[in-house]
């Protein structure tokens, strides 16, 4: 059973300025709750019981809002508001789970997974990007009901507009195992529209196998100078290990983008 979850967050959130120039976009609110509440509740749902959050200095503002428990208890002294109660107790549950490692230098996000190499007990673990909501349904707990049944990788998947596929790791799939659940060949970091294998592209959930941190010690800088995780990947894809296309069946919103934002806020206000 998987019970650990990494979640990149050191990213600096620039497709949200100017609001991210002063917050962490993590903790905008999203009808009136920080997004990466939403992330929270769904790892919990589905099982996990300890979160590591990769983080930079700059980004302390994360790692404060779950500590800040002396502003908690002095307010509750002066004033027994069941609400303020109620979301002191929900932070101290969060904090319980949470551990928190840094990212100083923005290396990609292969280079922030490396960084909880040390943390990492099981042979698989979860991988959430915060800037992707799924909601309606949740999909790490239908993936992790797929990796139990398969013994394998899983990502998942969802068909983007052609015109987008620059924005994404794109599938190459070959055996279809289900409906909804496809093996992958190939997977290409943010491939032009000429080259792309297909428009089935990776969203921001993953199951990774612990032997991704061996391929990421000894990997060389990508697309932009980065440390892509989708190029590990693709190298245990070659070494024969299974990753599977999972197309999952909740809602997505796209957070990390200003209409994104936005709209995200209005469909879940509508739930």
């Amino acid at each position: 059973m998987i019970k650990q979850a990494i979640i990149p967050l050191a990213g600096l959130g620039t497709r949200l300025l100017p609001l991210t120039s002063v917050f962490a976009k993590e903790l905008l609110p999203i009808n009136g709750r920080p997004g990466i509440e939403y992330i929270i509740d769904e790892c919990i749902e589905a099982g996990i019981k300890e979160i590591i959050f990769i983080i930079s200095k700059k980004k302390m503002m994360i790692k404060n809002y779950f500590y800040s428990d002396r502003f908690y208890k002095n307010l509750i002294k002066k004033k027994k508001d069941p609400r303020i109660i109620k979301e002191y107790k929900k932070l101290l549950k969060y904090k319980k789970m949470i551990k928190f490692v840094y990212q100083n230098v923005p290396k990609g996000t292969g280079d922030a997974v490396l960084k909880t190499k040390r943390f990492i007990k099981d042979k698989y673990f979860l991988m959430l990007l915060p800037d992707d909501l799924i909601i309606k349904k949740n999909c790490s707990k239908s993936m992790i009901n797929l990796h139990q049944k398969y013994k394998s990788s899983v990502m998942a998947s969802m068909q983007v507009n052609k015109s987008t596929v620059s924005r994404w790791g794109i599938y190459n799939l070959s055996k279809r195992l289900s409906k909804s659940d496809y093996l992958i060949s190939d997977v290409v970091e943010k491939p032009s529209i000429k080259d792309a294998p297909s428009n089935k592209a990776v969203i921001g959930r993953y199951i990774l196998p612990k032997t991704i941190f061996k391929k990421l010690k000894n990997q060389n800088s990508g697309n932009g100078g980065e440390i892509h995780i989708t190029d590990a990947i693709q190298s245990l894809i070659k070494d024969n290990e299974n990753f599977i296309a999972h197309n999952f069946s909740g809602k997505y919103l796209d957070c990390g983008t200003m209409n994104g934002y936005i709209n995200s806020g209005k469909k879940i206000s509508n739930l």
